[in-house]
């Protein structure tokens, strides 16, 4: 899933649009492709801006995906207002650090990285990107990939649940004991989509522009619960963003493994040079280490289908 912030995306936009990268395709390979694979010189890629790797965000920018202090680059990164931080410059957070992992792969060092905000909604739209790639926990779908493209994997997502402790909605441990309650979740996202074609509940759910309206239609008793990825529900929790709350467990996957991936304009000739990042990351080890640094490990009871 990822949180949505539409004035400060937009706004974000209209700054950068002047910079939207051009995609040429060679005839007869992929873009930017040859026989013998792309050419990944960081002096051959394809950039919004040469010499310099733009990657976008949310803005603001949530834990545990991003930490560090409110305040620095361009546009100032505001601050999650729950947990104070939210500044990828500082390479905090696990899409923090996977972003500065992927751009030193590529070549590049943390002074020739800048950060743009966009709104999550508007980074697999189709059309001219003015970003390298997007990263913010953007599950893969054949749908998204209609307009956009997609790097590899860098995280398996599983979905969870997460109630007020004592509520009644506490004790489901099947699909079928969820189906009579309110549950919410974000607009767009993969946890609405995992409600309405999984949980299947009697009551419509209940749809946020943001992961703190959610939040707060739990706290202010308007929704019995919500579907979140379970390292966001994991943090929601700790911090006690949601008062009393608990992750009641999380949901197996059905179907394909849902994973976060890269988002990038479609034909971008730059995805398989990051897919190529990607995985010598995770050959090395580099991933799980910084999924182990950043996200903590999370074992929660599984909702079963019924």
């Amino acid at each position: 899933m990822r949180k949505i912030l539409v004035l400060a995306a937009t706004a974000a936009i209209a700054l950068a649009a002047c910079s939207t990268k051009t995609i040429e395709n060679t005839p007869g390979t992929s873009a930017g492709a040859s026989a013998t694979g792309p050419n990944c010189s960081t002096a051959a890629l394809n950039l919004v801006t040469p010499g310099q790797l733009t990657i976008a965000t949310d803005n603001p920018a949530f834990q545990p995906w991003f930490g560090g202090a409110k305040g620095s680059g361009q546009p100032p990164w505001q601050a999650d207002p729950n947990s104070g931080t939210g500044n990828p410059y500082s390479g905090q957070g696990f899409e923090g650090a996977v972003a500065y992992a992927v751009a030193g792969k590529l070549g590049f060092t943390p002074d020739h990285v800048k950060w743009v905000a966009v709104n999550f909604n508007n980074s697999y739209k189709p059309g001219p990107k003015d970003f390298d790639f997007f990263i913010g926990q953007v599950s893969y779908s054949s749908a998204r990939a209609q307009a956009v493209d997609f790097s590899g994997g860098y995280y398996n997502v599983q979905q969870a649940l997460v109630a007020k402790k004592g509520a009644p909605i506490t004790s489901a441990k099947t699909f079928a004991d969820l189906r009579g309650y309110k549950l919410g979740a974000q607009i767009g996202t993969t946890s609405y989509s995992y409600i309405v074609d999984n949980i299947k509940p009697t009551q419509q759910p209940s749809v946020y522009d943001n992961s703190n309206d959610v939040i707060a239609a739990l706290n202010a008793g308007q929704i019995d619960g919500y579907v979140v990825d379970a390292p966001t529900a994991y943090v929601n929790v700790l911090i006690s963003e949601v008062k009393n709350g608990v992750v009641v467990g999380q949901f197996p996957t059905l179907g394909a493994q849902e994973y976060f991936g890269l988002v990038f304009q479609k034909g971008d000739p730059l995805v398989p040079c990051v897919d190529k990042a990607i995985a010598a990351l995770r050959s090395a080890g580099t991933l799980d280490s910084l999924q182990s640094k950043w996200l903590a490990a999370i074992t929660y009871p599984v909702i079963q289908p019924s």
